[in-house]
């Protein structure tokens, strides 16, 4: 009987080491469909995956997309001229995302934000509650914003 309660709480053991490994994220749980919440904009999100494997996110959707003249509003303060044209609900608001197993995040692009025509560097993690961190910092500026993933 000893030897099976020894067994037993080895293989117990060995449970309890492994499945904190398992819940570590893998590169691709970032990409879905996202809900944001950001300085009075409400929008929706999709995170998905280049051929270079970084991650991209591009605007699906936006609550007030229509100007005061009821036509689809332009990413007008885009810093690059040849963008300004696109519409807000096409905007690729990150790009050169790259996941970091290490430190379990994702780093090294960079985050648009059209409500001010302004890149910045980004990382992104996912909390505990499945929140997805987006933090973007210039001249050691930063705003973090939590998006809900809804696909």
């Amino acid at each position: 009987m000893n030897r099976f309660l020894f067994h037993f709480a080895l293989f117990s053991a060995a449970i309890m080491i492994v499945q904190p490994l398992s819940a570590r994220e893998e590169p691709d749980d970032i990409t879905g469909v996202y809900y944001v919440r950001h300085q009075d904009e409400e929008s929706k999100v999709r995170i998905y995956r280049q051929p270079d494997d970084t991650y991209s996110a591009q605007v699906l959707w936006i609550k007030d997309s229509l100007d005061r003249n009821g036509r689809l509003r332009l990413d007008e303060k885009n810093p690059d001229r040849s963008l300004r044209n696109v519409p807000c609900n096409r905007i690729v608001i990150i790009n050169g995302l790259k996941y970091d197993s290490s430190k379990e995040r994702w780093s090294g692009g960079k985050i648009y934000d059209p409500t001010r025509g302004l890149r910045a560097n980004v990382v992104c993690d996912f909390e505990p509650d499945g929140r997805l961190r987006v933090r973007g910092s210039l001249l050691g500026i930063s705003q973090t914003v939590y998006w809900d993933k809804i696909e």
